[in-house]
């Protein structure tokens, strides 16, 4: 008997997928292309990650990696934006009249192979059940920052994600990290009338940035219009300041607003709350099939950035996009369906062991 306020799915789906963004969005275009009944659930709105990126952000990339399914991605730039991804996901979702339940927080998952039941909560704390014969857990890893654990950390004036420079205008703004985030966001606020601190504990600007963008925050330091801080580290944040640890001793600074852009994490925990074993001796990756993503939990697979473990820089939409085809095989395979062949994926499309 369950408790009257749990709203229970009369359907048993062939495929639910956990995470509405690309990745999950294409694995379930592959498996509704095999005549398969597939639901998707999210805990925000559709591609939650890419909503809560920077409003007026440009992909490193052009707009046909970015593309899933058999939907063209139009635009008239080089490389899209923000906003015109967000239009061409809405447009895919629609297309392919994909079943979407957005808003709903996955507290768990229990059954087995052939009768898995995911427990949700919607906006309203009413709790859901959805029942599936097969599970793919495409959540990325947008969603959980890398806690820099200091006193102070958890003031309503840090922020682990950065929207819009307006806010900050004539603010003293600490951006914490020396990758492509925190100089993007450095050199935005900065152009918006902020007066930016970079704190970055290497000791120098990461290699990896993009060549755009490299010469531009090296010279704007070099000038002294943007302050940094090399081989520095932030060792107490309190209302009005921030204090550093540098190689020549603790340094005070006056400060409004401190943005700790050092990275994100897939949720490990709720992974291994589903029984997923997870490689310690490999960067935590999930244990897996590699060429068909089935977890050492059967009927269970993974999908995009997690299955990369902690090595979050191996896998983007731009190869993401291809796991859904690699599972949709095997899953071709288990329903009996001879549609599609398996596909031979790219060898940039799965984590290195």
């Amino acid at each position: 008997m369950h408790p009257y306020n749990v709203i229970m799915s009369e359907i048993l789906h062939d495929v639910l997928v956990i995470g509405a963004g690309p990745t999950g969005l294409a694995c379930a275009i592959a498996a509704q292309d095999l005549g398969l009944r597939v639901v998707l659930v999210d805990k925000g709105c559709l591609t939650n990650s890419l909503f809560h990126y920077p409003a007026h952000m440009t992909f490193f990339t052009t707009p046909e990696l970015l593309e899933i399914g058999d939907m063209p991605f139009s635009s008239p730039n080089q490389k899209p934006t923000r906003s015109e991804a967000l239009e061409y996901y809405r447009k895919v979702a629609q297309h392919y009249k994909l079943d979407v339940r957005q808003y709903e927080l996955v507290g768990g998952v229990t059954g087995a192979d052939g009768d898995f039941t995911v427990h949700t909560t919607d906006q309203f704390g009413r709790k859901i059940e959805h029942r599936a014969r097969k599970l793919i857990v495409s959540t990325g890893y947008y969603d959980l920052p890398n806690y820099l654990g200091i006193p102070g950390e958890d003031l309503p004036k840090v922020r682990h994600y950065y929207n819009e420079p307006h806010p900050y205008f004539a603010q003293d703004v600490v951006v914490i990290g020396g990758k492509n985030s925190a100089a993007i966001a450095a050199l935005d606020l900065w152009r918006h009338g902020a007066k930016v601190t970079l704190v970055h504990r290497g000791g120098e600007l990461h290699r990896h940035i993009k060549y755009w963008i490299k010469p531009d925050i090296e010279n704007r330091i070099k000038n002294g219009e943007i302050a940094a801080h090399f081989n520095a580290t932030v060792s107490l944040i309190t209302e009005d300041s921030v204090t550093l640890e540098t190689a020549g001793g603790p340094k005070v600074i006056p400060n409004q607003f401190v943005f700790a852009l050092t990275g994100y994490q897939p949720d490990f925990a709720f992974i291994e709350s589903m029984g997923v074993e997870l490689d310690a001796a490999n960067a935590r990756c999930p244990v897996c099939n590699r060429e068909t993503l089935e977890t050492n939990v059967p009927g269970l697979y993974v999908a995009g950035v997690v299955v990369a473990g902690e090595r979050t820089n191996e896998v983007f939409i731009e190869n993401g996009r291809f796991h859904g085809a690699v599972i949709a095989a095997d899953l071709a395979a288990k329903f009996g369906n001879k549609k599609v062949e398996r596909p031979v994926a790219p060898e940039h499309t799965v984590a290195a062991e």
